[in-house]
């Protein structure tokens, strides 16, 4: 059974099937790592799947990256090399690159830009550090694969920062009294939900990509 980290129920949803489990973070990474733990009976390997924010200018909405490495401050995990590799050979046009693993969601361009400039990561999320952790203490494979869901030069409005429920799920009423409080983000919120849903369109043509089992055999 192959173990998916995910962010969000939808991503959640999308992924999980017949031999992979996915468990949501609900952009919480302890809670993240409380679930991965409570489902890790049975399971042979790990992967972080979803969408992500884009720290390299030249990645586009919709584009995928295969992490080849999560960094942190403090620590670094590389991918299974074979696993990544028959990811990498399902997904032509795929991006090889590291990928940040941050506890907060990255919301302004230039907090992307230094994040971009410490490490040469090419995308961040707040999943993958916590996955490669659990991975690393377990001994088992790991793999990452994330769509690009917003470019690094764009700024988010504050306003996303309700839109996720601990469970993963979408708090809409979360967003809408931030967004009275601020009706200014209107605009910016109706492109990044255009975005979002051109990133799970992406994601959906990933998961039939890479198979039942994701790649790993």
């Amino acid at each position: 059974m192959i173990l998916a980290a995910v962010g969000m129920l939808k991503e959640a949803k999308l992924i999980a099937g017949a031999g992979v489990r996915a468990v949501a973070g609900g952009g919480r990474s302890d809670l993240l790592e409380q679930r991965l733990k409570a489902a890790l009976d049975g399971a042979t390997a790990i992967i972080s799947i979803g969408i992500g924010g884009a720290l390299d200018q030249s990645l586009n909405v919709g584009d995928i990256v295969v992490g080849s490495e999560v960094l942190r401050p403090r620590g670094r995990w590389e991918t299974d090399p074979a696993w990544t590799q028959r990811i990498m050979a399902r997904l032509p046009g795929a991006k090889l690159a590291a990928v940040y693993g941050s506890d907060d969601m990255v919301l302004h361009a230039l907090d992307k830009a230094k994040l971009r400039a410490k490490g040469g990561a090419a995308l961040a999320d707040m999943e993958s550090h916590v996955a490669a952790r659990l991975a690393k203490a377990k001994g088992l494979p790991f793999a990452l694969v994330r769509v690009v869901s917003d470019t690094a030069g764009m700024s988010l409005p504050s306003a996303v920062l309700a839109g996720m429920k601990p469970d993963g799920g979408m708090n809409l009423i979360g967003v809408l009294a931030a967004l009275a409080a601020n009706p200014g983000q209107l605009q910016a919120l109706m492109r990044v939900g255009r975005d979002a849903e051109t990133a799970f369109k992406a994601l959906k043509t990933v998961r039939a990509a890479l198979g039942p089992e994701l790649g790993l055999i």
